[in-house]
């Protein structure tokens, strides 16, 4: 299966992710979250940064079921759900994933009958990578 691959500024997220928290970059000059990571506020140009805890709560913004699997790994899980989700702290960052049954749980746990755009729903955490789960299925 595909594994992140990190960078310099996207480093921490990862490290984050793989102790089970959410967290955003943020200028520590302007205050403005920015997703993906990057060395200098598109905002105010500062390279000053932090890292915000989220809730991991969200909606669903989009979805896609792919037919047939874009990479050989994944023929066995089909049908699986890719999704994008908006946080609830941060309307104008989207993360994208996978809405799985519960923790630990495969790609193709969530039937793909109950994907919803809107649908709220907060995230867990496998093996560092965040993955979604609806708030009431």
């Amino acid at each position: 299966m595909l594994r992140p691959v990190t960078d310099a500024d996207g480093a921490p997220f990862w490290e984050y992710a793989a102790r089970g928290e959410l967290r955003v970059q943020a200028c520590a000059g302007c205050g403005e979250l920015r997703f993906p990571p990057r060395p200098c506020c598109p905002h105010c140009q500062s390279f000053e940064a932090e890292w915000r805890r989220m809730s991991g709560r969200g909606r669903v913004w989009s979805y896609v079921v792919p037919h047939p699997p874009l990479l050989p790994d994944y023929a066995e899980l089909v049908p699986y759900n890719v999704v994008v989700v908006e946080l609830a702290e941060a309307p104008r960052i989207r993360l994208v994933g996978n809405l799985v049954a519960g923790p630990g749980q495969a790609l193709n746990s969530c039937a793909t009958s109950s994907l919803r755009i809107g649908a709220r729903v907060r995230a867990v955490f496998d093996e560092g990578i965040p993955r979604w789960v609806l708030e009431r299925p």
